[in-house]
């Protein structure tokens, strides 16, 4: 079976690229595009293992893991997440000095979060395309391609990853991850939406599972408008900017889930939209570079505050 097989949904996507490695016209620069959590860097992945290794094997799973020596990965740093032009650089030498292992049909490159590359970045990036190595794959993800400059967007082969349809999903997780029960697996995919990325942080990555949990909790205190609880659980993430974002970002999604199942997470319709409203509000303060503690305290009182 492709490694390409393993991708949920995205069926024509699938079939466009397993096609194109048939008949060996697959462009050597590919773009794929997806909003964050729909697994466009783990199709990247599947895409680049059957470059690689088109038999499969022990190889082809490395790749998936992101432990494969012909793969070379760049992405942001820091809080910007820009892709430095060094990282860009460092990427073509490493590639230009490794030996190719005589099991791999090629190299490949992944640039996760294209949309982050800058002038120097893109400038060395586009190069880089323009003159590649031979055997070289070149595999970009990013959140749009619209995002992309255009300069690179205009030598890459585009490609769109959707969500998949939400029982698609939490039949793809419980594949994955079968402690999880149906409803539990079903109420994932529904929260996230088919973003099948975020499905698996959030049983899997520590922090995405903490920021959940004190989601939850923020909507308890919400539906009980209780404040000064709220104030004091917001109040620790005070001098933690990402927690907060991420706190924020799981909490607009339990509103938003609620708007569309009231119920969900205990939230009524009513709670659900003054949820969303304040999270939403206080995110956006936080991406203008407002006062982290100012924005949380008007947070939790918004939550927990009716207009009447």
């Amino acid at each position: 079976m492709a490694m390409l097989d393993r991708i949920a949904g995205n069926r024509e996507l699938k079939q466009h690229l397993k096609t194109a490695l048939a008949c060996g016209r697959l462009a050597h620069s590919i773009l794929l595009v997806g909003e964050p959590g729909c697994g466009a860097g783990f199709a990247a992945r599947c895409l680049a293992a059957d470059y690689l290794y088109p038999a499969g094997g022990p190889h082809a799973e490395a790749v998936l893991r992101g432990q494969d020596p012909e793969s070379i990965t760049v992405q942001g740093e820091g809080a910007s997440g820009q892709i430095r032009v060094e990282r860009i650089r460092e990427a073509r030498e490493a590639i230009l000095r490794s030996a190719m292992s005589c099991d791999a049909a090629g190299r490949a490159l992944f640039v996760y979060g294209a949309q982050n590359l800058n002038g120097p970045s893109a400038n060395a990036m586009l190069k880089t395309i323009e003159e590649p190595p031979d055997g070289v794959l070149f595999l970009l993800t990013a959140s749009s391609a619209a995002a992309v400059l255009p300069t690179i967007r205009s030598r890459c082969a585009a490609y769109t990853v959707a969500p998949v349809e939400t029982g698609e999903c939490a039949a793809f997780l419980r594949t994955v991850r079968p402690e999880l029960t149906e409803p539990q697996a079903a109420d994932l995919a529904f929260l996230y939406e088919g973003h099948i990325g975020n499905c698996l942080r959030a049983v899997s990555d520590p922090d995405a599972k903490a920021a959940r949990a004190a989601a939850r909790e923020l909507c308890r205190q919400a539906r009980q408008q209780d404040t000064y609880r709220a104030e004091a659980l917001l109040a620790g993430y005070e001098k933690d900017k990402e927690g907060a974002a991420a706190l924020l970002w799981q909490t607009t999604q339990a509103a938003s889930a609620a708007l569309r199942r009231p119920g969900f997470d205990g939230l009524d319709p009513d709670t659900a939209a003054r949820v969303l409203r304040a999270a939403n509000r206080a995110a956006a303060a936080m991406r203008a570079n407002g006062n982290l503690r100012l924005a949380l305290a008007v947070c939790g009182m918004e939550m927990t505050q009716t207009d009447q």
